[in-house]
């Protein structure tokens, strides 16, 4: 199970990472630059994955959702709030601090509040949303990479108990 929560860790971090990116150039009123792009996006890619190895998700996500079952609407919910609330913030503070940086380098003069406000609350929208899209895709997936889960459409598994008459 370790390695399954470090591919979705992976996973998740380059999806959220490059739509995130995308979503933060693209409304920062600027012009499109690919370099700069690139840039934060692998930035935003290395913070990603080193968060979601440091960040215990799975015990706390377990531990807030108790005995909700897997899959249920409820949970997905929350566990993609848990999600948004750990990344969102920081990776929004790392990418408006670039740009801060990055623009006051070049001899702008750019406030740094308005910008992170803005950024984190389109973020925290946008990356809900992924969560509570790709964890679910990418779960399933990766269970059913290493055999746990029946491939879509396939037969059950097949138990080695003789049935009950």
């Amino acid at each position: 199970m370790k390695n399954i929560g470090k591919d979705m860790n992976i996973a998740m971090g380059i999806v959220l990472s490059y739509c995130l990116t995308l979503t933060g150039m693209l409304t920062s009123g600027q012009r499109f630059v690919g370099i700069q792009f690139v840039i934060s996006f692998a930035v935003s890619t290395v913070v990603s994955i080193l968060i979601g190895i440091f960040v215990p998700m799975r015990p706390l996500t377990e531990k807030l959702c108790g005995t909700m079952p897997p899959g249920s609407l409820k949970r997905r919910c929350i566990e993609a709030l848990i999600a948004d609330l750990i990344y969102s913030p920081i990776m929004t503070l790392l990418m408006i601090s670039l740009a801060y940086w990055n623009n006051h380098r070049m001899g702008g003069q750019m406030p740094f509040l308005p910008p992170f406000i803005k950024g984190l609350i389109i973020s925290l929208i946008v990356g809900f949303i992924l969560s509570f899209i790709f964890m679910p895709l990418f779960l399933r997936q990766l269970l059913r990479e290493r055999g746990i889960m029946p491939p879509q459409g396939g037969p059950p598994p097949q138990s080695n108990q003789e049935p009950k008459e």
